[in-house]
């Protein structure tokens, strides 16, 4: 009898629990999307993003960059000399995306909606996917790489072409993968104001494992360097203890 009183308490409990999730995201769920009366953060959002588009889209894409490069640094265990996350490169990188990728977003997507405006069938929708990512993609990742040269420390013209010649390709692989497929869904699901923003999230996720992956690349670069000079004879000229001009790369990011 006991076991059989056990047994119905503890299904009980988890029917209880069950519910208890339930509330939980429906309670999320209704405060994201504001349920039935629409009020929700999300309606909200998208309220100011047909009110005023590009001051939202300039505040949306500077806190993702900005956030990028903390949690980049975070999961690569990237620290600053006084040993945490919060460098220089993080108010540089809100200023890149508040003030650069947001309005150049905005006039890129804009001019390729109203090119396509009213164009409907497969036809069009491919042809949209194809100039967005032979023209817009190539703008777009051209700006970033020299954007992100600047940040990184370039200082002159060579070294900002180096840094856009050396990226270029792969960056691009990468977004003729994503951007056909982004893009997709976007004509599908979204109306035509949240766009950018979606586009901006989908920059944040790539974003992020890139800049992991690099930083990742150049600790291991350094520390393989910091071996090298220990096991060094102190018989070198000096040139592998000093940093060159070209070395901003590796020293930023």
């Amino acid at each position: 009898m006991s076991i059989k009183l056990e047994k119905e308490t503890i299904r009980e409990g988890a029917a209880i629990r069950g519910l208890g999730r339930q509330d939980l995201a429906h309670e999320i769920g209704d405060r994201l999307t504001g349920g039935p009366s629409k009020t929700g953060y999300l309606a909200a959002y998208m309220q100011q993003l047909q009110r005023h588009p590009l001051r939202t889209k300039m505040l949306t894409s500077g806190t993702l960059a900005a956030l990028q490069e903390v949690l980049a640094s975070w999961f690569a265990q990237d620290r600053s000399k006084h040993g945490h996350y919060m460098t220089s490169r993080i108010p540089k990188m809100a200023i890149y995306g508040a003030f650069v990728s947001a309005p150049l977003g905005h006039v890129l997507i804009s001019l390729l909606q109203r090119v396509f405006a009213g164009r409907t069938s497969l036809r069009a929708k491919i042809a949209q996917i194809l100039v967005s990512n032979l023209v817009v993609s190539p703008i777009q990742n051209s700006v970033y790489l020299t954007s992100m040269a600047l940040i990184a420390g370039a200082r002159t013209f060579h070294q900002v072409r180096a840094t856009v010649r050396a990226g270029f390709f792969p960056v691009m692989r990468v977004s003729w993968i994503t951007s056909p497929l982004a893009l997709a869904f976007a004509q599908k699901f979204l109306p035509e104001q949240a766009w950018v923003p979606f586009f901006n999230i989908i920059a944040f996720v790539i974003g992020t494992y890139i800049n992991t992956h690099t930083k990742r690349k150049r600790l291991a670069a350094l520390r393989r360097k910091h071996h090298g000079d220990g096991r060094s004879d102190g018989r070198s000229d000096g040139r592998s203890s000093s940093v060159r001009k070209d070395d901003y790369t590796r020293r930023d990011y």
